[in-house]
């Protein structure tokens, strides 16, 4: 029997956005129907069958996302609907999330980004697209991974914090929507907040909210993100880099449940429950006197340790097809995989930026695909070096090389170490190496090293590379 397929409508008075946003969902379990008016959108809505998602900007013309949000929510109370934000407009898309908007997106975003925020929200209704990963995007089948979807399971009827750790690149955040996804309370907000990105008084702010004429600039009382998330869960990545001070009022906030705006007097009761996340140890940070025991207790009730993508070699045969199919669909390729010699270096490899630099590798080279068989040159890609530690491969996807293989390193090159630097020193000319490779591009830059953007720009302005 023939399975309908779902239908999501998106609006944008900007016809490039539908278009792209089309040209991206080609080869997705579903259809698009594009809109440049709100009105006409709702006319559509108001038809049967209900369509599965709602898309839609903020800022148009005759009516904004906000009141569209608002007629559509008295219609279909349930329909899932993303809001499409700007920086600028923070506070409209925290209201539309009050509004009962199921999630929102900021610009500038990658189409990849709106795209897996469209497959979760699909995936969360028994009757919409089966086939993606149960475990919010997170793939793989060895012992360490199955491990995280253990606790991930145990965890769905208990509103705990859970602390995860691991590199970069790991995966940390798919972890994050993994554990709300699964909970019992999957139906009430998920906020993500980057405390690597936003900093002091405007993480604050962003965090606690803030009274009319709190500062310069208030014009108007603003609700946190603490309040928005109430009833469901609240991710802050990179919760590391928050002050001493922040990590103080969090404290309170943690054990009392309770959040007091900027220029306010007046505690307001919410009922978040907190994942945070770290690419460095935390208890190392609190030996260190960096990062507040208390407040480490009070967060690590459950610990998730995201393994490395050299720990768990044996997934990466079927990471790498995984991704090779979104791709080879993504650019109409026809590709159907890589060599033998090729596939080994895969699992062989360092992989320093774990499954994010697996992810562009293999977006890179189905992109520049020129035949179905793709191969590795290690000659234009020296990021990709055996590991000292490497394993076979034990899936049957491939033989084992029997070859002898030298182990190599960038970064034991001549010339970037010879003179023994700092540390500071190498991680200086190995971002600048990097940086060259990509001819100054700051994105694939952070993306082959592992770090988000805004990281990467602290790091140059720190070694004041231009």
């Amino acid at each position: 029997m023939s399975t309908q397929r779902q239908r999501i409508i998106f609006i944008d008075d900007d016809p490039r956005a539908g278009e792209l946003f089309s040209r991206f969902s080609r080869d997705e379990a579903f259809d698009v129907d594009v809109f440049r008016s709100p009105q006409a959108a709702l006319a559509v809505i108001k038809q049967t069958p209900t369509p599965a998602l709602v898309i839609s900007d903020l800022k148009m013309p005759g009516m904004s996302g906000i009141e569209l949000l608002q007629t559509v929510r008295s219609l279909q109370p349930k329909l899932p609907f993303i809001l499409i934000t700007g920086y600028s407009t923070m506070d409209d898309a925290i209201e539309a999330l009050r509004l009962g908007a199921t999630d929102f997106i900021k610009k500038p975003f990658d189409m990849d980004e709106l795209l897996a925020l469209v497959r979760e929200h699909l995936d969360r209704s028994p009757k919409l697209n089966q086939h993606t990963p149960r475990y919010g995007g997170m793939l793989g089948n060895s012992p360490l991974i199955r491990a995280v979807y253990k606790v991930i399971e145990k965890i769905h009827d208990v509103r705990v914090n859970v602390m995860i750790e691991g590199e970069s690149g790991t995966g940390k955040e798919l972890a994050a929507r993994a554990v709300h996804n699964l909970s019992d309370f999957s139906d009430k907000p998920f906020v993500v907040i980057d405390c690597g990105a936003i900093t002091g008084s405007l993480l604050e702010s962003e965090l606690f909210g803030h009274e009319k004429g709190a500062f310069t600039g208030a014009h108007q009382t603003k609700r946190g993100l603490l309040e928005v998330a109430t009833g469901g869960t609240l991710f802050l990545d990179e919760i590391g880099n928050i002050s001493d001070a922040m990590q103080t009022k969090l404290l309170r906030v943690v054990q009392e449940q309770q959040v007091t705006r900027v220029g306010g007097i007046t505690p307001i009761n919410i009922d978040v429950r907190f994942v945070v996340a770290s690419n460095r140890e935390l208890s190392a940070l609190v030996e260190q006197g960096q990062f507040r025991h208390d407040l480490y207790h009070r967060l690590n009730v459950v610990k998730l340790r995201m393994p490395a993508l050299r720990e768990r070699r044996e997934d990466i045969p079927d990471l790498v097809q995984h991704f090779l199919h979104e791709f080879a669909e993504r650019y109409h390729r026809d590709v159907v995989g890589f060599d033998d010699e090729s596939m080994q270096r895969l699992v062989d490899a360092a992989w320093p930026g774990n499954v994010r630099e697996l992810k562009n590798l293999i977006e890179r080279h189905v992109a520049l695909a020129e035949q179905p068989l793709l191969h590795i040159d290690p000659i234009a890609n020296p990021g990709i070096q055996r590991s000292t530690q490497s394993t076979p491969a034990t899936t049957g996807v491939f033989e084992p090389s029997t070859q002898q293989t030298t182990p190599s390193d960038p970064l034991s090159e001549p010339g970037i170490d010879a003179d023994e630097p700092t540390l500071e020193e190498l991680e200086r000319r190995y971002i600048l190496k990097t940086l060259q490779r990509f001819e100054g591009n700051r994105e694939q830059t952070a993306r082959t090293l592992g770090i988000n953007k805004s990281t990467l720009w602290r790091k140059l302005q720190g070694f004041e590379i231009e």
